[in-house]
Order: C-alpha cells, then sequence, then structure tokens
C-alpha cells in the first residue's frame, strides 16, 4: 500500500501543480476554439484553472485523425508485443507521477487524497498493466468446419472508439476503457466529465511520451450536449462506452439510433441492496463491509450500497455496531490524509443529494457547503430513498420479516447493478446470489471483483457489454469469420 505523505506535503505538492488548459489532439495539446469551462475545487469552491474546450470543429478534427491513425495502422498494426511494451511504459510513467496525479484527481473530484493514494492510482495502474499484458495472450479460434473447409474466427479492433467518463473516478474510469480499447488495437477518443477533465488530459500527454502514435488517445474536454452529443452522433465514430446516469445512458442509444448505428456499451445507475439473512454471523465484520460499501467516496459510487435489507431479529445489533464504525470516518478537507470523506463534487449536485435529507435521520443529516456527513435512515420501501439512485452518502435499512422477503425486496427496482449477500449458510447464501438479480453479487462482502471480473449490470444498470476482465475486450472489437474452402478442384466432378 502506497505510503502516505502529511496534509501539509499535499498542500504544498498542490501548489505547485502545472495544469492542463487545453484538449489533446494528435499527440499535443491543441488551442481550441470552444467554450471556457472552470474546474472548481469542491472542498472551498475556489478555480483551480481553466480549460479550453473543442469547438464542432475541434471535434471533427479530433475523429479526423483517429480514423486517419487506425487506417494508417500507426497502433492497430504494431505487433501486439509492441503494444504490449509501450502501455507497460506508460504504467512506468503513472507510477512515477503519481503523486502529481492523485492530488490533481483530490483537488478536482473532492475524494479524499488517502483513497486517490492508496485505491485509485494503484487500481489505475494495475488495469492498464493487465490489459496490456493481456495483448499477446488473447488466442482467436478456428471452427469445427470439417475437413474440407477451415473456419477462422478472429477479433478485429473496431476502429474509432469514444470513452465517455463520469467524474466520481475519473482515473480509474479512464483505465477501464483505455485499457482494453488500446490493447484492442481501437483509437480512442476520451470525453471526461466536466468537472474532472484534468487528469485525463494528463495521461494522455504521457501516453504520448510512452510512445502512443499521434491520433490514437485523445482527450476532448467539455460539456456533456457541447462534447458528449456531438461524439455520440458522429458518423466516423464507431462505438461508444459509457459509465454514468441511467438517463444519460439512454440519449447514448438515442444518438446511435439517429446517426450510423454505432456500437454502444453502457454502465449506468444502481439502487444496491446488502441483504442481511438472520443467521449472519460476525456482525462486526458485516457492519464494516457496509459502512464502506455505503459511504466510499461519499456515496458517489454506482455500485454503493443504498439500501440495507436486514431481518428483524438482528436488525438492532447490527444497526449498533454500523453507528460504532462510522464513528471513525471523518469528513473534512479531501487533502488531509486523516478524512476518510471528502467534498461532494459540486454545489448543484450537492442540492440534489440535500433533498434526501429529511427530520428522523438515525445518525448524520448535515450539510455544510459541498460536505455531507453520512446519514442513515429507517425507512420502508415506497420511501424515495430507498427507490431513487441518491448517488450520496446516505443509506436507507428496511426491516423484513423473513429471509424469502429480503430477496424479493431487493429485487424491486429497475436496476441491477450489484448486491452483497451476508449469511453464515453456505447453500443459503450461494441460492441467494443466484436469485438476485443483479450482475455483480458479493457474498460476506461488499465490492466489485477485481480487474478479472467482468463488470456491468441487469435490467436499467447496464447495456451491450461489460467492463473489466476478458470480457471488457470484446466491446472493443469485431468477431470476423474467415472460410476457407480446402476442397480439391482436381476431385470435384466436372460439370458437363
Amino acid at each position: 500500500m502506497n505510503e502516505l505523505l502529511t496534509h501539509e506535503e499535499y498542500k504544498s505538492l498542490a501548489a505547485s501543480l502545472d495544469y492542463p488548459q487545453n484538449p489533446f489532439i494528435d499527440g499535443k495539446y491543441h488551442k481550441c476554439s470552444g467554450e471556457l469551462i472552470t474546474t472548481l475545487d469542491p472542498s472551498s469552491g475556489k478555480e483551480i484553472t481553466s480549460i479550453t474546450t473543442a469547438s464542432d470543429e475541434d471535434i471533427n478534427l479530433a475523429v479526423e485523425k483517429a480514423r486517419e491513425a487506425f487506417d494508417q495502422g500507426r497502433w492497430c498494426r504494431l505487433h501486439p508485443s509492441e503494444r504490449k511494451d509501450i502501455l507497460i511504459k506508460l504504467c512506468k510513467l503513472l507510477t512515477r507521477n503519481q503523486k502529481e496525479l492523485a492530488v490533481m484527481e483530490s483537488l478536482e473530484s473532492g475524494k479524499p487524497i488517502r483513497d486517490c493514494v492508496q485505491i485509485d492510482l494503484p487500481e489505475t495502474i494495475h488495469t492498464i498493466k493487465w490489459h496490456a499484458e493481456l495483448i499477446d495472450k488473447i488466442y482467436d479460434q478456428t471452427g469445427p468446419s470439417g475437413d474440407n473447409a477451415l473456419s477462422i474466427i478472429t477479433r478485429e479492433p473496431i476502429g474509432v472508439a469514444a470513452a465517455i467518463l463520469p467524474w466520481n473516478f475519473p482515473l480509474l474510469m479512464l483505465a477501464w476503457k483505455i485499457g482494453p480499447a488500446l490493447a484492442a488495437g481501437c483509437s480512442v477518443i476520451v470525453k471526461p466529465a466536466e468537472q474532472t477533465s484534468l487528469t485525463a488530459l494528463r495521461v494522455a500527454e504521457l501516453a504520448a511520451e510512452a510512445g502512443v502514435p499521434r491520433g490514437v488517445l485523445q482527450v476532448l474536454p467539455g460539456t456533456g450536449p457541447a462534447v458528449g452529443e456531438k461524439l455520440g452522433r458522429h458518423t466516423d465514430i464507431d462505438m461508444v462506452s459509457f459509465t454514468g446516469s441511467t438517463e444519460t445512458g439512454r440519449l447514448f442509444l438515442k444518438y446511435s439510433s439517429e446517426s450510423n448505428l454505432k456500437k454502444v456499451v453502457l454502465e449506468c445507475g444502481g439502487k444496491n441492496p446488502a441483504v442481511v439473512f438472520n443467521d449472519a454471523e460476525n456482525l462486526d465484520l458485516v457492519a464494516e463491509h457496509i459502512v464502506n460499501g455505503a459511504f466510499w467516496n461519499m456515496g458517489e459510487n454506482c455500485s454503493a450500497i443504498s439500501r440495507l435489507i436486514v431481518h428483524k431479529e438482528i436488525k438492532s445489533d447490527l444497526l449498533k455496531k454500523i453507528l460504532e464504525r462510522l464513528r471513525d470516518w471523518k469528513t473534512g478537507d479531501p487533502l488531509d490524509p486523516q478524512n476518510h470523506l471528502g467534498a461532494l463534487i459540486d454545489k448543484e449536485h450537492c442540492k440534489k443529494v440535500a433533498s434526501y435529507l429529511t427530520e428522523g435521520a438515525v445518525v448524520g443529516g448535515q450539510i455544510e457547503g459541498c460536505f455531507v456527513t453520512p446519514t442513515i435512515y429507517e425507512t420502508t420501501v415506497d420511501n424515495k430513498k430507498a427507490k431513487e439512485e441518491i448517488f450520496g452518502p446516505i443509506l436507507s435499512i428496511l426491516e423484513v420479516q423473513t429471509n424469502e422477503e429480503a430477496i424479493s425486496l431487493a429485487n424491486k427496482t429497475e436496476y441491477g447493478l450489484s448486491a452483497s449477500i451476508f449469511s453464515a449458510n453456505a447453500r443459503n447464501a450461494l441460492r441467494a446470489a443466484r436469485e438476485l438479480r443483479a450482475g455483480t453479487v458479493t457474498v460476506n462482502s461488499y465490492g466489485e471483483g477485481d480487474i478479472t471480473t467482468p463488470f456491468g449490470g441487469y435490467k436499467q444498470s447496464g447495456f451491450g457489454g461489460r467492463d473489466n476482465g476478458i470480457h471488457a475486450h470484446d466491446q472493443y472489437c469485431e468477431i470476423k469469420t474467415i472460410w476457407i474452402d480446402l476442397t480439391d478442384p482436381a476431385s470435384q466432378d466436372k460439370i458437363e
């Protein structure tokens, strides 16, 4: 685990940073003619820097350069081991610059520096490295075509891919997209969230330094309507991979249908349950997982535990242990490594989260600026806190009478991204895991699996593919069949 610096050292490092201020196009920072967007520190409200965004002309230029790089084979036709070596070099550069990147990420997103240093940066580097190492280890297939033919089933890079990123995990979600996309051989255009563009720009700069050819990885900061929609509708982009809200995800399906029917992969919202059966053991450990799942990253996490569905026999004891565990989670300046919780992303999102803060909280419910204290409510299934995705540090507790009722209640949602089940009975736990309608189900723990396991959702939580694992490469590839006739012409009957 990476060693943490002091609060003063992180503040000093923040004061020394040099911030990117332009989009990254065709291998360099490019002065564009779009609107100016201001990047704010959500913990203080102060301006970090301003970034010039891409105009329609600049977007077309980026797509043109991406297509040119792909058609010329600057990246996709390199030997797989060459692409691997370049991405490994990028990982080394990321490691060398990880303190700078961690502070930059904390400043613009409000994330606690301890998470940026100990989770986000290591996982970002590991993700890109994992996909890089996979480049020359994925084999294609032959089909059972009989003695007179040979069928070859091969993957080919899909072409120009657009990656639309959220603001909650700027670096990690960037790695989830560009890792498999670059490994597959695609040209990639990244549209980071307008609130968190700095780290994506810096990574693109480091990628060019590592040897990624010009036009292969480009970053276009800007708003959804100004840049995201243009990429979604562009007829020379072959696919879009999007992580964000379900509402915005629907728009990319619309953009695709109204343009060139580009492939769309969506990882969207969640209202994720943690189900605790009456036979759950070690409630101290259960409480630790619940607190981490509900409040990590201020609840700004698509797989956050937002519904605790617990059997009446153990609810009181579990709630007591949750409250004890929660006392250790301090909220404050994101650059202070003593704090587990930082600021929500911006005032607009804070206003949304604040709309769920009503009287009667078991704990929390306070808001100051963009800081919201961890909050717990006991509620009912029909309450909007238990139905709607809040994307903030608010946990709803629902009491059930039976384990069967718990599973039924867990599935009563339009989402299906992740779920957790806690039970000491292995058979009950495995049966519950099968019955829960979610893309990832953890047993006696909270989590999302790891880089080797596919991540995505059922129902309105996902569409079209999965991130992570070998499965992530599929969304950036086309599958081609090559059929070779091996029949000896000399042995065929002549047509009279």
